[in-house]
């Protein structure tokens, strides 16, 4: 597959958010980054660029299903493992996904072009995420596709498609921050399971999403400075609004400090339920 030509960033985040086939879109997500860091291309061409996708393309497996309806297995199997390590890799194809749609549905908000420098670089890292995830389902004879997933991530996208500033506070904020508070728990059944490459992926996307993190707390602040609003109220205010769930403990305070996202952001939330 040569290096496809985009004309603009816009573009390539409409394709790479439509693209069916999983290595597709990471092929797509190399090109347009190297294409956008390279300055060859434009942001926006305006009304000549194609409409973002309401809906991102799947391929025709896994099978997806409400949340609740997954099948849940334990760790203690070879088969276990694997399924997990597919949830893992249908939450990072979703991600490439999420940050895609950021950088096209939002090109006609004017902001800082390192914005967008920040989103390519997330929507890389996440691509390189699903990547690895795949090589190493590979060595266990398994491919994305095989187990069943859940569809509910991209209720997210749908929730704030309107709202910038909505985007940044459910998805990076708060779904991307919720891996922090989960992985390394994760990394540490891994370990001592004796799977220690797994673990190693693990712990390779669990150092991304700190910064994944970061970039969208520090976004989320500078739009809240720019309209004039306090950070932390506007936050609870959106989580209220755009999210179905609750922000349950208990929480990486660390990493998520690190990440700039301080508790007064999501300590006062731990009462919101279902």
């Amino acid at each position: 597959m040569g290096a496809p030509a985009f004309q603009s960033l816009a573009e390539a985040a409409a394709r790479i958010v439509g693209a069916a086939d999983p290595e597709r879109k990471v092929a797509l997500t190399r090109a347009a980054a190297a294409a956008w860091r390279g300055r060859t291309l434009s942001l926006s061409r305006g009304l000549l660029d194609p409409p973002m996708p309401r809906r991102p393309g799947r391929p025709e497996r896994p099978a997806l299903m409400p949340p609740r309806d997954v099948p849940r297995r334990g760790f203690g199997t070879t088969a276990g493992r694997t399924a997990f390590m597919h949830a893992i890799a249908h939450i990072e194809l979703n991600a490439i996904d999420l940050a895609w749609d950021i950088v096209g549905r939002f090109a006609h908000v004017q902001m800082p072009r390192s914005f967008y420098d920040d989103w390519v670089r997330v929507g890389a890292e996440e691509a390189g995420h699903f990547s690895l995830l795949a090589a190493r389902m590979a060595e266990f004879d398994t491919v994305y596709g095989d187990h069943p997933a859940h569809d509910g991530l991209w209720e997210a996208a749908e929730a704030t498609e309107g709202d910038l500033l909505a985007r940044l506070a459910i998805v990076p904020l708060v779904l991307e921050a919720r891996g922090l508070d989960v992985t390394p728990s994760m990394v540490t059944k891994f370990t001592a399971l004796g799977d220690t490459e797994s673990a190693a992926v693990l712990n390779r996307i669990y150092e991304d999403e700190k910064g994944h993190v970061y970039v969208g707390a520090a976004w989320f602040r500078y739009l809240c400075d720019r309209q004039g609003l306090a950070a932390e109220p506007t936050f609870h205010a959106m989580v209220r609004r755009h999210f179905r769930g609750g922000l349950k403990p208990p929480f990486n305070d660390k990493a998520r400090s690190a990440a700039c996202l301080t508790p007064g952001f999501y300590r006062p939330m731990e009462t919101i339920r279902t």
